[in-house]
């Protein structure tokens, strides 16, 4: 279990990506404060989620895949 930023730990769970993924988090990693890539993207999808979470009224919202992408991108993880 990863721990939030000093808190108590939360429950966990797997998911897979793919390896150029985790290959590119793990480039990254000594020019963050994280020491997993686990940390790492967790940290990365909550910023995400809230970024689009606040952008509507009920939490959710209709994404066109060009503004996924366009943010992937621009957070390194496609090319």
């Amino acid at each position: 279990m990863e721990q939030v930023h000093g808190s108590t730990p939360e429950p966990t769970r797997s998911i897979e990506i793919p390896d150029r993924l985790v290959d590119r988090i793990e480039r990254r990693l000594a020019r963050t404060d994280f020491e997993t890539p686990e940390a790492y993207a967790s940290y990365v999808l909550e910023e995400v989620l809230a970024q689009v979470e606040s952008e509507t009224d009920d939490g959710y919202e209709q994404v066109d895949g060009d503004e996924v992408e366009d943010r992937l991108k621009s957070l390194g993880y496609l090319e």
